[in-house]
């Protein structure tokens, strides 16, 4: 984990914060298990950018629903985060990212071929984590997670400049693109503690609602963050061709002169493209998209109740307000 978030955590992750550097130095011991020098290399660096640990925090808050044991929960929530990193590498690769979150890419510096080695690297890694629950029901839950997860990218990636203006299925792409991990997550965790059937419905439910809100603050974030703080240039999935819904709304407010549409039939694309991301960001999709997702944070907030009230139900309806206030 970063220095930078040492106390936050403390606050935001409460009654799971101390755990959490067990998780992490699980997740770095995939570094000690191999004796190649190269790899190694490649694992600090991919791994460099794990800093919050929000999904394996997640996970841990569920095992805090039934038996609480680490010896389990530890590698279930490294496996998680694994899982997220592993994507991030593999979706770098198809995008040609050269940086993310201002530092370079294992691709940039290591190359692509490399770079998809690594990635599966880390999802054997993943998967040997989740083995060491024991718990077969967990194990099919993160298999079956992670076709959804190549599902969402592969649908990102064969839709790349393809004009859309449905928000529908715009929602059905980050669900298996990110809300689906985040509901492993919070569902796993419950599961592999044996908390009961409700509760563990309540806390997919609740990932996954998260999770949709996560996404679409991220892609306001695209359009209104800081480039020096994101790492990348504002509209940056815009000028790559991925619709997000801030650009949606903005489309169906454009029935006519749409240059989000005339970039995607190749006219001008760029010019286009930067004229669209002003326009957006002088009109009110922002905040139409801020209010969508404050409705998922509700929503997530709202499948809690099958919770026993306390600290864990506490921590996680305060980490929907963190969600929907991120501003980087």
């Amino acid at each position: 984990m970063t220095t930078e978030t040492t106390s936050d955590l403390a606050r935001l992750y409460g009654p799971v914060a101390s755990d959490l550097p067990l998780v992490a130095n699980k997740i770095r011991s995939i570094t000690d298990a191999t004796d190649f020098i190269f790899l190694q290399q490649m694992l600090e660096s991919a791994l460099a950018g794990t800093g919050k640990l929000m999904r394996p925090a997640i996970a841990l808050m569920g095992g805090r629903l039934g038996d609480y044991d680490l010896g389990k929960l530890v590698p279930l929530a490294a496996s998680v985060e694994l899982l997220h990193t592993a994507t991030l590498v593999h979706d770098d690769v198809i995008d040609e990212a050269e940086t993310r979150r201002g530092q370079q890419t294992p691709n940039a510096l290591f190359g692509n071929a490399a770079s998809v080695m690594l990635g599966d690297y880390m999802f054997a890694h993943a998967a040997d984590f989740i083995a060491q629950t024991d718990n077969p029901k967990v194990v099919r839950l993160f298999a079956r997670t992670l076709m959804t997860l190549a599902s969402g990218e592969l649908t990102q990636d064969i839709t790349v400049f393809e004009y859309s203006e449905d928000v529908t299925r715009y929602l059905d792409r980050i669900h298996g693109k990110t809300a689906s991990l985040f509901g492993t997550a919070a569902e796993g965790g419950a599961m592999a503690a044996g908390a009961s059937a409700e509760v563990c419905e309540a806390m997919r439910l609740y990932g996954i609602r998260l999770g949709i809100a996560f996404q679409i603050v991220d892609d306001i974030l695209d359009f209104t963050g800081d480039p020096e703080v994101m790492g990348k240039p504002v509209g940056s999935d815009l000028h790559g061709g991925t619709l997000t819904l801030p650009a949606i709304l903005y489309m169906q407010q454009r029935s006519e002169d749409n240059p989000i549409r005339k970039a995607f039939d190749g006219i001008r694309r760029k010019a286009n493209l930067d004229r669209a991301i002003r326009e957006i960001l002088d009109s009110g999709v922002i905040d139409e998209s801020r209010r969508t997702a404050r409705e998922f944070g509700d929503q997530a907030v709202d499948a809690l109740d099958a919770l026993p009230s306390g600290e864990v139900r506490e921590t996680l309806t305060r980490l929907v307000e963190y969600v929907l206030s991120r501003r980087n």
